[in-house]
């Protein structure tokens, strides 16, 4: 006769699977039209750009929210990928979640970085 305990806690990946392969592509879809758009300025600003003009593409507050979400959705994209390297590649528990722990960190210091950048100009 057989117990059971409840079910176990799964700690690989392979169940996060459409949530994660949905999040990359918004994410990817979002980074793109981004990109599209900063390209347009760009090409359709006169004179060669300097900084001026490029600090001018990311002056008003709308760029500077939509430039933010974009980095928001760039980090939720790279956590997503890099997970599932660390969870695919590295079957040691502990060195699996010291590199996931890094990664985190590594991501939030990026995220800090581009707020202070985005809100200095």
């Amino acid at each position: 006769m057989s117990v059971n305990h409840g079910s176990k806690r799964l700690v690989v990946g392979a169940h996060y699977g459409l949530r994660d392969w949905l999040g990359q592509g918004v994410t990817a879809g979002l980074l793109i039209a981004f990109t599209l758009i900063v390209a347009a300025q760009v090409l359709f600003t006169k004179g060669p750009v300097g900084y001026d003009q490029w600090a001018g593409i990311f002056a008003s507050q709308w760029m500077k929210v939509l430039t933010l979400a974009i980095v928001f959705a760039l980090i939720y994209h790279v956590w997503v990928g890099i997970r599932n390297i660390w969870m695919d590649y590295i079957k040691p528990v502990g060195i699996r979640l010291t590199l996931q722990v890094l990664s985190i960190v590594w991501l939030v210091g990026c995220a800090g970085w581009a707020i202070q950048v985005l809100w200095r100009l």
